[in-house]
């Protein structure tokens, strides 16, 4: 798993590339949460899963996860260009409820 960050006009965007499971959960978090840690000035979040070729339920956790801390932080998280896998999880799960998909 792949993790790559930048911000542009206050937007912190993330790129996922990879599979999100269980094998990759503990070090994809701590990775997140450095980059959502150090980075400044930004104010959202967008969330680029067109790379992410596989995500199970852990995965989803990690993201709720982001989600609570970044909540508390009141920056919304925003997921786009979901792959097929990430689209069919998110929508079975009501995940963009919380964290909308935009284009």
């Amino acid at each position: 798993m792949q993790v790559k960050s930048r911000i542009v006009n206050k937007t912190l965007y993330i790129l996922l590339s990879g599979e999100l499971d269980e094998y990759t959960a503990q070090a994809t978090r701590k990775n997140l949460d450095s980059i959502l840690d150090t980075q400044k000035g930004y104010v959202q979040i967008v969330m680029d899963l067109s790379e992410l070729t596989f995500m199970d339920s852990t995965g989803v956790g990690v993201l709720i996860g982001r989600y609570k801390k970044m909540r508390e932080k009141n920056k919304p998280i925003f997921i786009t260009n979901p792959s097929r896998n990430a689209e069919r999880i998110f929508k079975m799960s009501g995940l963009y409820d919380i964290m909308p998909k935009i284009v």
